[in-house]
């Protein structure tokens, strides 16, 4: 288990200093292994090998190439799924249960092959028809073309990193871009397994791809800030996110940021609450570690108490502890400073009023490992500091609201908006509902929206762009318009 090496330039290589880092369990708490750790200059290089290999081959026009190369990183992840499965559960501390779906097994089963997919099918080259555009009497034909972005950073976090990864390298290979990728310091195996897949089992040719693991959150700046960068892929934390647009703003490149989430899970109240309500508790899933998992529950107030029991009862049936056992779905934080950070919002919503329902502090029952207790606050004010900011933690918060009309002003009146749910006893009228709600992803009487075709991203403080779909793909292109004279 656990590559050390990164890849720079088509090479599996340490760090020019010698320099490595810890890769911790955080169910365990004990010591995976460790981990090259690239310095300022190790990722200088890969940015060098990185535009080289834009400037210098055909990656970006030769589409067979491309598509015959996905296919090759996709049959050789396949090969070692489950020892990468392991090594997630291993690293990231998630839950094996949910590594066969939006972990690992769902985003490998079209993450790289819909952008492949898609090579031949994108609109690559647009007509405009003949024009005389100035007025003078000269027709001219007028195109406009799609082109790779060029050299594209990739920033990744560690709550899903292979889904992340395979959803931002699928669109930006298959679009004819090179990149550098930065997986975050706490999970930094699967990336350099990646890397590993990359150089021994396909022919992506050196510098397209180049994966940089470092303890040191700042090497990655250099994504940012260098001219030879011509685009920033980034996920994670809103603040993170405008640091780097900051950064970015030097050499005005583009970003993509896919940044944090508030969301609702709005109950109606013609919605069956007694059916729906207990599987609230699923927001704790893996730790509550997912930017789209709702942490908000908004429910009417005239059946507030009876809702505040129902989500009670799902929480006292919840299973959680060691993420090995496929009876638990919630597995520890990633780290100790990410719980002591999670604890730190419980305390916070005690001190400001909110009434801890269950849950509330570290669990006795699990002695090692960065673990939260399910937590359910009621009482909640939606100006509250836990119902405003990100905890990415096993929390929920219970707010009750009066019509449909107040449900989406507290839906809206959040700096966010990632994603969100809405449950209606009446199709149409949770339609109507979802459409108030500012926020680039819903799910509708529990229906699921999510897949390598279906672009995804935030409203507001949620980011800038789209993951995935047509929109993924548009992302990490550049717009070229043409002319020549018609005969």
């Amino acid at each position: 288990m656990g590559e050390h090496r990164m890849l720079i330039d088509g090479k599996l290589v340490d760090a020019e200093s010698g320099a490595e880092f810890d890769n911790i369990n955080p169910a365990t708490e004990e010591v995976l292994g460790t981990t090259t750790d690239a310095s300022k200059a190790d990722m200088e290089r890969a940015v060098e090998a990185a535009r080289r290999a834009f400037d210098t081959t055909d990656w970006g026009t030769n589409r067979e190439l491309r598509k015959q190369s996905l296919a090759q990183l996709q049959a050789a992840i396949e090969k070692e799924q489950e020892e990468l499965r392991a090594e997630l559960v291993a690293e990231v501390g998630c839950p094996m249960l949910i590594t066969y779906g939006p972990q690992l097994d769902a985003p490998l089963r079209e993450a790289l092959s819909w952008p492949a997919s898609m090579i031949d099918e994108y609109e690559w080259e647009r007509p405009l028809g003949p024009k005389d555009s100035m007025g003078v009497g000269y027709q001219t034909e007028r195109y406009v073309w799609k082109e790779p972005v060029g050299v594209v950073g990739v920033i990744v976090p560690w709550n899903f990193p292979m889904e992340i990864i395979l959803n931002k390298l699928g669109p930006v290979l298959a679009m004819g871009n090179t990149c550098v990728l930065k997986p975050a310091p706490d999970t930094p195996w699967n990336a350099t397994r990646l890397g590993r897949l990359i150089a021994e089992h396909t022919d992506i040719p050196p510098g397209v791809v180049n994966i940089v693991p470092s303890s040191d959150h700042l090497v990655g700046e250099v994504l940012s800030t260098s001219p030879d960068v011509d685009m920033v892929a980034f996920t994670g934390s809103t603040v993170t996110g405008k640091a780097i647009m900051t950064a970015a703003a030097a050499t005005l490149k583009p970003v993509f940021l896919e940044l944090g989430g508030k969301s609702v899970n709005l109950f109606l109240e013609d919605a069956n609450l007694e059916a729906s309500l207990p599987h609230a508790v699923t927001s704790c899933m893996h730790g509550g570690q997912g930017c789209a998992i709702p942490s908000r529950i908004l429910v009417p107030r005239s059946r507030y108490a009876e809702a505040v029991e129902l989500v009670k009862a799902g929480f006292d049936g919840w299973s959680y502890g060691d993420p090995t056992d496929l009876s638990n779905m919630q597995g520890p934080q990633i780290s100790k400073k990410q719980q002591e950070r999670v604890l730190g919002y419980i305390e916070k919503g005690k001190a400001e009023g909110a009434r801890v329902v269950t849950g509330g502090g570290v669990p006795t029952h699990l002695p090692k490992g960065f673990y939260v207790e399910p937590t359910l606050f009621a009482d909640v004010e939606n100006d509250m500091t836990i119902a405003q900011e990100e905890i990415f933690g096993p929390v929920l918060v219970m707010i009750p609201f009066e019509d449909d009309d107040d449900a989406v002003r507290i839906a809206n009146a959040s700096t966010y908006g990632l994603s969100g749910a809405v449950s209606s006893g009446d199709l149409d009228r949770a339609k109507a509902v979802a459409r108030r709600i500012r926020t680039g992803t819903l799910g509708i009487n529990g229906g699921v929206w999510y897949g390598a075709d279906a672009p995804f991203g935030g409203y507001k403080g949620s980011g800038i762009g789209r993951q995935c779909g047509i929109e993924g793909l548009d992302v990490f292109t550049e717009t070229k318009t043409v002319g020549w004279p018609a005969h």
